[in-house]
């Protein structure tokens, strides 16, 4: 079962029991799943699998103490026990506090020997180095992948008899037999018909054409999705979604590695090669950060900080947009809005660099042959007028309509695909898909070709050198269409039958990118969005286009529009379609627009942008806050806080804290009661990753908070390198050692291992707080305590849990102004009535009530 063999490679655990107990491709494919309802509700989320090696921390309060190097118990940590296992949240705030720790340590011996001052200055130049090393991967990987594709795709149309490893386009470059209305066409490139059938025209000449282009369609997607479930599962789909996740804290073995690079990079290519309504864009992005993770290894700084590492894959995925759309400024603002949880000012300033040394290696690999970034870089030398800002905003509101369907039409099928017995076969889906889309997308000119190609050809102004059949205008033959003497600007019949097979496409497009978004196979949603948006402007755009040339004495035209010139681009339109779509399924804004301005080079066209990109963002957020992203996140169980999600209900931390009525006790550690066997005892029947230490059974006060790893690594270091410490010896977490009988065993102090200042609220807390500290402090979990006794404590999981019961209470269908209700004060509950005294400790009158909840709590024999 591919079940067992995804344990084999490290990618299930025990703590979610969807990944041990899957039996079909579709949840070994799709990440995990997280389940709400296993035995480790209240476990703290936690783990890495890498052993670290000098650990320190700062708990705050006693510095003298608390900065320690853990009496060296923690020097040598134990095999299997590792800092933040799979599926785990790191601690952000720890993490920081072991990086300046480790800066502290660096700057203090950096003036003690030249050997230490070239070490200092290898760590602080460090991180630029390992961008530097993600921007050259991630710019020579995306060229290899764009020239690789590019000849792929041709290959499902003919062959290069002059040389095999050319495209089409590179075949006719040394040609003097083209012409120009046939420019693509020359000896040297034979089609599949020509070179089986002898014959370039004819019905046997189509089908031949037609069967090879359906032939090579199926076995590019056959081959891309048996290389990913075999060797490498986490490559297919965008990626995003899993990088969202990552940046904000969580593990995922695997997903970032070496194997995972390798076959995105081979399956991105056959993907894109099969013609599916697909992009590489989204894709890059995973490529890039899967550099930035590999190489981050190769510096002791990131490979032994998670929160540091962090950083790296936030330039990595500047980069990864960068080299997609030839955008290095917009691949840092995408970064920044987009993906990224944690971006302080020197992560801008590294993501920058990175993407300008990946956009550099591109440009100097020059994939497409034409000197730019990307395919489809156009310029525009007409002005936009002020009347033209209605169809723009046309244009937005349905990119935004467009973006909240697909967004509910993705979501359902692929929630569809995961409970129904279809989502159990993944090969057999993505060859129905390909199957559909090459036979359908075969006889429309519009779908046969690379959608990048399209983009291409609906972006690009119609001029002499154009032979497009959407460029067939009277005027034509005199010259530029901007500036002809010709009186005639009429559309041919040319015009209106492209704009059938314009109107065509969109359906078909509208309809097959709906399935094909979540394949197995690794799917960009970037460039079917534009597509979908571009086939739409450029039909808007040549309406406007006929309208003004047979109206031009409206109000509308008159003042702008003179008989028989050119006033109107529909190329422009095309372009402020795509970014309206774009904009409308993933939510982005600011980095779009600066991304689209940047591959089409003018500033005179951000206003149309800008206008679009917010009216589709109005729209699509009157159906549904959640972009595309975000709703897989969703979708797949991933704990993810986005920071973007208001929080309106009035809920208190008492509510939600663990352990529930019901459940059993908290499991807590007194600061000098407990022996090692105790300890261990406490460790072996709980699967808890954090203890909470108190005074005593009687006054339950808190002390400080210590890790299960930490406490295991702490014992059998000691256990190796003290001697005396035997079953019975006592274990203290305070300064002093208590008083002990004179034939009792060495004690064991585990002061430094304690954490003196763990994050706490009372039980009185807004959870509307509660949740805003764990979005920017990135936390694991919180301790909730009533004047300074221990309650519960609340972990990131509880808040995801708490969170998903809140939206199950609201109407599915409920548009975001329903959350919007009257607010009730915090003694009072969502319907107004006052809260029992179960759920809220109150002073005086439930004092008693406080008491016995703790003594429930506590009351175990530990």
């Amino acid at each position: 079962m591919e079940s067992e063999q995804l344990f084999n490679r490290g990618y299930g655990r025990s703590s979610y029991n969807s990944i041990a107990s899957a039996s079909s491709d579709e949840e070994l494919l799709d990440g995990v799943l997280m389940d709400f309802h296993t035995a480790e509700d209240d476990s703290l989320l936690d783990g890495d699998a890498s052993p670290g090696g000098n650990y320190s921390m700062s708990n705050g309060g006693n510095a003298a103490s608390s900065s320690t190097h853990l009496l060296d118990l923690l020097d040598e940590p134990i095999p299997g026990v590792g800092t933040y296992d799979d599926f785990h949240t790191i601690d952000w705030v720890r993490e920081k506090c072991k990086d300046r720790e480790r800066h502290r340590k660096i700057n203090s011996k950096k003036k003690e020997s030249a050997w230490e001052f070239t070490k200092s200055l290898y760590d602080a130049w460090s991180g630029w180095l390992v961008v530097t090393l993600t921007g050259l991967a991630s710019g020579a990987l995306a060229g290899v992948i764009d020239i690789a594709a590019d000849w792929m795709n041709d290959l499902k149309e003919g062959v290069c008899l002059s040389a095999l490893w050319f495209n089409h386009e590179q075949c006719c470059w040394g040609s003097n037999e083209t012409t120009f209305a046939e420019r693509d066409k020359c000896p040297q490139w034979k089609t599949w018909a020509e070179l089986i059938l002898g014959q370039a025209e004819g019905p046997g000449s189509y089908i031949m054409n037609y069967f090879m282009y359906t032939y090579w369609a199926l076995a590019f997607a056959f081959l891309a999705v048996c290389l990913v479930k075999v060797f490498a599962p986490y490559a297919c789909g965008s990626g995003i979604p899993e990088i969202k996740t990552i940046l904000s804290g969580f593990i995922i073995r695997g997903y970032l590695g070496k194997w995972t690079l390798m076959i995105k990079t081979i399956t991105l290519v056959l993907a894109v090669a099969s013609g599916l309504s697909l992009g590489k864009e989204g894709p890059l992005v995973h490529v890039a950060c899967c550099c930035g993770n590999i190489f981050s290894y190769l510096f002791p700084k990131y490979s032994k900080n998670e929160a540091k590492k962090r950083e790296v894959l936030s330039a990595a995925s500047a980069a990864g947009v960068s080299v997609a759309f030839g955008a290095p400024i917009g691949g840092v603002l995408f970064s920044l809005e987009e993906v990224s949880y944690y971006f302080p000012l020197k992560t801008l300033w590294r993501s920058f660099f990175a993407a300008l040394v990946a956009a550099f290696v591109l440009r100097s690999i020059n994939p497409f042959g034409n000197s730019r970034l990307v395919l489809f870089y156009v310029e525009y030398h007409t002005p936009w007028y002020l009347f033209e800002l209605f169809p723009f905003i046309l244009l937005g509101v349905f990119g935004g309509l467009w973006g909240a369907f697909f967004i509910r039409a993705n979501i359902a099928w692929c929630r569809r695909r995961k409970s129904t017995r279809f989502g159990k076969y993944p090969v057999l889906e993505v060859i129905a898909v390909a199957a559909i889309t090459a036979i359908v997308a075969f006889p429309n000119p519009y779908t046969r070709q690379n959608t990048s190609e399209l983009i291409k050809e609906l972006f690009t102004d119609c001029g002499p050198l154009e032979s497009s059949q959407l460029c067939q205008y009277r005027s034509q033959m005199n010259g530029s269409r901007a500036f002809s003497d010709a009186t005639e600007a009429t559309a041919t019949p040319g015009v209106y039958s492209a704009m059938w097979q314009l109107c065509l496409a969109l359906i078909f497009k509208i309809i097959v990118t709906i399935f094909t978004f979540g394949l197995k196979v690794p799917s960009g949603l970037f460039i079917p969005s534009m597509a979908i948006g571009a086939i739409a402007g450029r039909i808007v755009g040549i309406a406007v286009e006929q309208l003004a040339y047979y109206h031009h004495d409206w109000f509308l035209f008159k003042e702008w529009c003179e008989v028989g010139a050119d006033c109107i681009t529909p190329g422009l339109y095309a372009m402020v379609g795509a970014a309206a779509c774009l904009g409308g399924v993933t939510r982005m804004t600011v980095s779009l627009v600066v991304i689209v301005f940047e591959l089409t080079g003018g500033l005179e066209y951000i206003v149309p942008l800008m206008a679009a990109v917010m009216t589709s963002k109005w729209v699509g957020d009157a159906f549904g806050r959640e972009g595309i992203y975000e709703a897989h996140i969703r979708l797949n169980g991933y704990p993810f806080l986005d920071a973007k999600e208001e929080f309106t209900h009035t809920t208190l931390a008492s509510e939600v804290m663990r352990p529930r009525p019901g459940d059993p006790p908290l499991a807590v550690l007194t600061q000098d009661d407990l022996t090692v066997e105790d300890l261990q005892m406490i460790i072996s029947e709980t699967s808890y990753n954090g203890f909470p230490v108190i005074v005593s059974k009687e006054s339950q006060r808190l002390v400080g908070f210590a890790l299960r790893r930490d406490i295991t690594i702490a014992i059998e270091n000691a256990r190796r390198k003290q001697e005396g410490i035997m079953r019975n010896s006592r274990v203290y977490f305070t300064q002093h050692a208590p008083t002990l009988p004179a034939d009792s065993p060495r004690p064991l102090k585990l002061r430094s291992i304690l954490d003196m200042s763990p994050f706490t609220v009372t039980d009185h807390t807004p959870m509307e707080i509660v949740v805003d500290i764990f979005r920017k402090l990135g936390l694991r979990q919180c301790l909730v305590t009533h004047n300074g006794i221990v309650l519960g404590i609340i972990t990131k999981k509880n808040i995801l849990e708490h969170l998903e019961e809140l939206k199950l209470r609201t109407e599915p269908l409920a548009p975001p102004w329903y959350h919007h209700k009257k607010r009730h004060p915090a003694a009072h509950g969502p319907n107004g009535e006052p809260r029992p005294c179960v759920n809220h400790v109150q002073l005086v009158a439930a004092l008693r009530q406080s008491d016995e909840e703790v003594c429930l709590l506590h009351g175990s024999d530990l």
